[in-house]
């Protein structure tokens, strides 16, 4: 079941392709609503609309704002754009999608064709928060072309993120891909295969960089997480031929003992699911920090498993803050979670190399 509400359009207070923030009035208080523009048409101030507010009932993080269903008072609306490809198939909100692979796309021969990553580096990695550290970390040494691959671990709409469209504006990012049911990128793929397919061949990227969109789904459990798809994605990618790189979720800031030094969500992924050799950079600690994560990488048998390296990932905050990027884990910064951003600076460094070994 869901929470659903009417409520009253007052202002818009932010907009960006396919994503209006709302201050709406519901039950006699102003809250903030999101609209996809995409599923439900444009909306503005007076408009009547029906709300699922359940995020907000639940107090739930990055998900915690209302959410527009339908504009009540407005008109009905037609099927508008190309495609046969529905994502949140058999759901009310179900949208129609031109995906890259079908029939009608202008790259189908392209995606018939296309079997091999050819020896790309494919950085995955678990949380959202890593996508801009990894860009900024990579386009800081050379000319290069990054894409973003965003599976459907988290937040659907890719319009949801507001890091996209920053690193997009900067030159940071070059090309998005959105798989399984995310949507909104720009291109639509069926499944991480054909998504990591289509950012090689069709976006032509140098580096891609896996990750799910905003809002990582996690239990406290050991298997209970979203970030459990970072071990079958790396698997995917020695399917297809590329160079497989483990972004590890380091963090000494975070309470939680779990999240202590490398994350239950990496030694899960990288120690029980990943089935093939991959690259894991872990970045030059200090002391007992850098101690901690040798033992856990012994621990865990990673060792044996995978080419751990520890690379220097010192500097990527200020080179954050020198493109006007605000980003946040868990709701720290560098300066705060500082293990966190080198872990994403040192993937970057590995990355490179492998590039030029090709």
């Amino acid at each position: 079941m869901v929470k659903l509400q009417k409520g009253r359009v007052l202002r818009v207070l932010a907009a960006r392709p396919g994503f209006t923030e709302l201050a709406v009035e519901v039950a006699g208080a102003e809250a903030r609503a999101v609209n996809y523009d995409r599923l439900t048409g444009p909306v503005g101030p007076g408009d009547v609309v029906l709300l699922n507010t359940s995020a907000v009932a639940l107090g739930l993080g990055s998900g915690g704002v209302h959410f527009v269903l339908a504009v009540l008072n407005g008109q009905e609306r037609e099927l508008e754009g190309p495609g046969h490809i529905m994502k949140m198939r058999y759901t009310p909100l179900q949208v129609r999608v031109l995906s890259v692979e079908e029939a009608d796309s202008p790259h189908h021969e392209v995606m018939r064709a296309a079997d091999s990553l050819g020896g790309a580096v494919v950085l995955v990695a678990t949380l959202h928060s890593m996508l801009a550290p990894l860009c900024v970390a990579l386009k800081a040494e050379e000319d290069c072309r990054v894409v973003f691959v965003m599976t459907d671990g988290a937040a659907l709409p890719l319009a949801f993120s507001a890091t996209v469209p920053a690193l997009r504006e900067r030159g940071l990012l070059d090309g998005t891909v959105t798989c399984g049911h995310a949507f909104g990128g720009d291109l639509e793929a069926v499944n991480v295969y054909s998504g990591l397919l289509a950012a090689r061949h069709v976006l032509t990227a140098d580096y891609v960089v896996v990750a799910m969109g905003p809002g990582i789904v996690g239990t406290g459990t050991p298997w209970g997480f979203t970030g459990v798809e970072q071990g079958e994605i790396l698997n995917a990618t020695a399917v297809l031929g590329g160079v497989p790189l483990a972004v590890p979720r380091v963090s000494f800031a975070d309470p939680r003992e779990r999240h202590q030094g490398i994350s239950h969500h990496t030694l899960t992924a990288l120690g029980r699911v990943c089935l093939v050799s991959c690259h894991l950079p872990l970045p030059r600690l200090a002391g007992a920090r850098m101690e901690r994560l040798w033992e856990q990488v012994r621990r865990h048998g990673l060792e044996t498993r995978h080419r751990v390296s520890v690379e220097d990932g010192s500097g990527i905050g200020e080179r954050l803050a020198q493109w006007g990027l605000k980003v946040t884990t868990m709701g720290r910064g560098p300066g705060e979670d500082p293990e966190f951003f080198e872990a994403c600076a040192a993937a970057a460094v590995v990355a490179r190399r492998c590039r030029r070994s090709e």
